[in-house]
């Protein structure tokens, strides 16, 4: 069996490779991780890395055949006017795959909402991962202004969840 940093090690090392897709079987217990359409976010990030890495073959490759999914043109002008604005912003993503909750318990409130002001050590939201509840601080001081995941949806790796303006 799997230990928990194992799996984020193996769930990491796919986010960074070409690779969509991955299964691994041990023991009777399968395990198949597969990669999503990257969000307009994880472009700009393959747009800005094939910039400074223009000789690696694989970051071109990777562009390629993801920036004509989404809109190319316009996940790109926009980085540079939302870079003066991102200063003041942090987005807080999941450290994991896993199930989103924005409550501990399906009859409480959501533990931050929209407008809500956050501490460095405020849980934002519950991502239970084999059936472990991981509670997600929101490690910066600010407001929450967007709430990015729905209650109950299934978040990836580096999934943004919320938008945080700094202060």
């Amino acid at each position: 069996m799997l230990k928990v940093q194992e799996l984020k090690e193996l769930i990491k090392a796919l986010d960074q490779s070409n690779v969509d897709e991955l299964k691994f079987e041990q023991e009777g217990t399968k395990l198949v991780l597969k990669k999503q359409q990257a969000p307009v976010q994880t472009v700009e990030k393959v747009v800005e890395v094939s910039r400074e890495a223009a000789p690696v073959v694989s970051a071109p490759a990777a562009v390629e055949t993801k920036m004509p999914a989404k809109e190319a043109p316009t996940s790109v002008e926009p980085k540079e006017p939302a870079t003066a604005t991102n200063a003041n912003v942090h987005t807080i993503t999941s450290p994991m795959v896993g199930t989103f909750y924005s409550a501990p318990s399906p009859d409480s409130a959501p533990y931050v909402k929209q407008g809500d002001k956050v501490t460095e050590e405020s849980v934002v939201c519950i991502v239970e991962a084999m059936k472990l509840m991981n509670e997600i601080e929101a490690e910066v001081k600010g407001k929450v202004t967007e709430v990015l995941a729905e209650n109950g949806e299934l978040v990836e790796y580096g999934q943004p969840l919320f938008v945080v303006e700094l202060g």
